[in-house]
């Protein structure tokens, strides 16, 4: 089986559609990584897709009048249409569905059988009018890590797992006055500490390219006894666990996240004609596959730290190469919220504006390190700015010289084109993917260009420095690079000794 690169950006809860939030973080992330790796000539599969068992469906369904089942069915599409609408196009989506429980099931099966979980009694809020136990979205309160408000799992704040017993002042977020009392109930849990010294030698190799807030909440955790995580929960919403000393319980949705991940990369591999054994097949060490993830800071215990222990503990898989987070992205200096109606989703701004001038403006303001911000001023002024105006007087300019023929191309010229790719491999190298970073290459090189004043004994170095320029900038800029070029592939080293100009394709201003 050829070597190739999975690249995957976990699902968001199917609760809602996405927003731009969403969008500016791991999904255009992870599809500007897996086009720019192809054009360069590297087999990848992109995946992606929704999550549909966490109880946050639960208690959203709730809010909105509708069923579970009615919300996550219909989220899982309004996701697909604005992905689509973005130009970010996975290989693979993973839906809800017969065999995605299998592969769930199966999954789990073997960690039991291999005796890698333990049946342990765990202490959960419960709420004794209902006589419900109340986990992740059905109990809020205080971390005791950081002291952040919110619900239990993982915290948006500090990106530390909270388990539900843990929380200060636990209420339930479906009957807020309702009394709390504290029961324990036995469930099965993976003993994270079991796992220790496997974690240490793993994280330690991947410190040179975490980024700053995974980094530190793994080594904050890595300096105290890790928990015993739950991988089954006394509750009724999710995939039933097939053991029965827990009879009657489900598996913890946050606990999915290999096999889901699993399940998405073979999804996405089928898409492509391939016919897979098993849905864990791509995951094999010896098949030399890499792994790489985009998600938000806050999901890296679930599918660092949980994910790597797992894979550890079955043996026989790869582990992930490198984990690309990212901040959270706001909306008029304000966290998107469905529930207050603050929020702009893909698909409504692309009806609007242009997709590539939206990628790249959610390329230049992507949440890499820290919090960002989106205003609708701000897209319409940038990117008139330092993408839309310069690069039409740029395609007017090209276009002029069309129809005269190959024109000579120097080895000046070559040699700028050479750099030109080093720095846009720079931005796009997995290593140290960082989207703000190809944005900023974009704009430069495209005002390098601008300020070319063009002759006819250097138009030739001129128009082929516009192709090399499109074709790295074709990752973000899609539509443009599909209008103006004949084929994407990003060349490892410019030999060119002759160009023939061409006419290329224009943008419309957005506002306008």
């Amino acid at each position: 089986m050829q070597q190739r690169t999975l690249v995957i950006a976990p699902g968001p809860t199917a609760n809602g559609d996405l927003h731009l939030g969403h969008l500016a973080g791991p999904f255009l992330a992870a599809d500007v990584c897996a086009r720019y790796a192809r054009a360069a000539g590297h087999d990848v599969l992109f995946g992606t897709g929704v999550h549909f068992t966490q109880n946050y469906i639960v208690t959203t369904a709730r809010r909105l009048g509708v069923t579970p089942e009615e919300l996550r069915v219909r989220s899982a599409g309004q996701v697909e249409q604005t992905l689509a609408a973005m130009g970010i196009r996975p290989d693979g989506f993973v839906r809800f569905g017969d065999r995605y429980v299998k592969t769930v099931r199966t999954f789990f099966e073997r960690l039991h059988s291999s005796g890698k979980l333990r049946l342990q009694g765990v202490m959960f809020p419960y709420a004794p009018r209902t006589g419900e136990f109340l986990t992740d979205a059905y109990v809020r309160g205080g971390c005791p890590v950081c002291l952040a408000e919110g619900c239990a799992g993982l915290c948006e704040n500090c990106g530390h797992w909270i388990a539900s017993g843990d929380l200060i002042g636990p209420r339930s977020t479906l009957h807020p006055e309702d009394p709390v009392e504290m029961r324990e109930q036995q469930v099965l849990v993976l003993p994270l500490e079991d796992h220790r010294e496997a974690l240490v030698a793993y994280f330690a190799r991947q410190s040179a390219t975490m980024r700053p807030r995974l980094a530190q909440m793994i080594e904050e955790i890595l300096a105290r006894p890790l928990p015993d995580y739950p991988v089954t929960l006394p509750i009724a919403w999710g995939i039933p666990a097939p053991f029965p000393e827990v009879a009657g319980q489900v598996i913890y949705a946050d606990a999915e996240t290999i096999a889901w991940s699993m399940h998405c990369t073979a999804l996405a591999a089928e898409e492509r004609g391939e016919v897979l054994a098993a849905d864990d097949e791509l995951w094999f060490s010896e098949t030399g596959n890499k792994v790489v993830y985009f998600f938000g800071s806050d999901a890296g215990f679930a599918f660092a730290v949980v994910g790597a222990a797992m894979l550890e503990a079955l043996g026989g898989y790869t582990l992930p190469e490198h984990f690309v987070t990212n901040e959270f992205y706001e909306l008029d200096h304000d966290k998107f919220s469905t529930s207050r109606g603050h929020v702009v989703s893909g698909r409504e701004l692309a009806a609007e504006v242009p997709r590539d001038v939206i990628r790249f403006y959610l390329a230049a303001t992507s949440p890499d390190f820290q919090r960002t911000n989106f205003t609708r001023e701000a897209l319409d002024r940038v990117t008139g700015e330092r993408l839309v105006r310069p690069w039409n007087r740029v395609a007017d300019q090209a276009g002029s010289w069309a129809g005269r023929g190959p024109l000579p191309v120097s080895g000046r010229s070559r040699e700028a084109a050479a750099r030109l790719l080093e720095r846009f491999a720079a931005a796009y190298d997995v290593r140290r993917f960082n989207l703000t970073a190809a944005a900023f290459t974009l704009s430069e090189q495209l005002a390098r260009l601008d300020r070319w004043e063009v002759g006819p004994a250097d138009a030739g170095d001129f128009c082929h420095e516009v192709d090399v320029f499109l074709r790295c900038a074709a990752p973000l800029l899609i539509d443009l690079a599909e209008a103006g070029l004949p084929d994407g592939a990003i060349p490892a080293e410019p030999h060119a000794t002759e160009f023939t100009p061409v006419r290329l394709p224009r943008l419309a201003e957005p506002g306008r």
